[in-house]
Formats: C-alpha cells, sequence, structure tokens
C-alpha cells in the first residue's frame, strides 16, 4: 500500500511541470473581456411581496459594452412556474436589450428563481435570479 500512495505521488510530481504550462498568463484578460461584453443593470431583483395567482413580469435590462452584435442564443427559467422572453434581435454595440420572467405566484410564500441566459458572446450561461414573498 506504501509504494502505491509513492508511486502514485511520483507521478504526480512528474507530470506537474507539463500543466504548469497549459494556462497562459493572459486568461484573467480574456475573462474579464467576456464579463465586460455584457453590463447587466441588475442581476439579481428582489420583487417583495407579490399577491397569489397573479402572475408577477420581472425585466432584466443590459447593455451591450462590446464592439460587436451580441444575440440571445437560449434563455432556460429553472422550473415550470416561470416562463420567459428576452430580446430576439441582435443587439448592436451600445445598444440595450432585455431578459424577462414571468412568475405564476402560484404557491403562496417565499421563493427564490433563476434564468440562464447564454449569448453568442459566451458559451458560458449567465445566471439571473429574483426573489420575493407570495402572500394570500
Amino acid at each position: 500500500m506504501k509504494k502505491l500512495k509513492i508511486t502514485a505521488l511520483l507521478a504526480v510530481l512528474a507530470f506537474s511541470p507539463f500543466y504548469a504550462n497549459v494556462f497562459t498568463a493572459d486568461a484573467p484578460s480574456i475573462v474579464k473581456m467576456v464579463a465586460d461584453a455584457i453590463k447587466w443593470k441588475s442581476e439579481s431583483i428582489d420583487v417583495g411581496n407579490i399577491p397569489q395567482g397573479k402572475p408577477k413580469l420581472i425585466r432584466f435590462e443590459f447593455t451591450n459594452t462590446s464592439s460587436k452584435p451580441i444575440i440571445i442564443q437560449n434563455v432556460a427559467p429553472s422550473c415550470g412556474c416561470t416562463t420567459a422572453d428576452y430580446t430576439k434581435t441582435p443587439i448592436q454595440p451600445g445598444k440595450k436589450g432585455f431578459v424577462e420572467a414571468s412568475y405564476n405566484a402560484a404557491a403562496v410564500g417565499p421563493f427564490m428563481k433563476t434564468v440562464n441566459v447564454t449569448t453568442s458572446d459566451s458559451k458560458t450561461p449567465k445566471t439571473l435570479s429574483f426573489k420575493g414573498v407570495v402572500a394570500s
């Protein structure tokens, strides 16, 4: 058992120099560039108290801060109690777009829901959230 641990440790050490050079020093600037392409007015909204049985519309607005048009490719609400709409046309540089979530407010009590947004600028979805309390 001791030989197995020593062998595993030596294998890790042997491959460490290889993996150390896989990522370039410029990686943080690439992440920053992607993050700056869309500036959200708010990524999390507290809607407060809402009446039961009356759908609540939550609007997330953003500005395209990149130098190229951005297209919203997919908007995925976290559950069936939420539907979504969004800007369907390309959002030109400097222009605004939106993602809307409509929560059905059927169940009484506190809630927190998310909407994942994928754009042409990044294949990693952006998670937007909203919360509140449904009162009877």
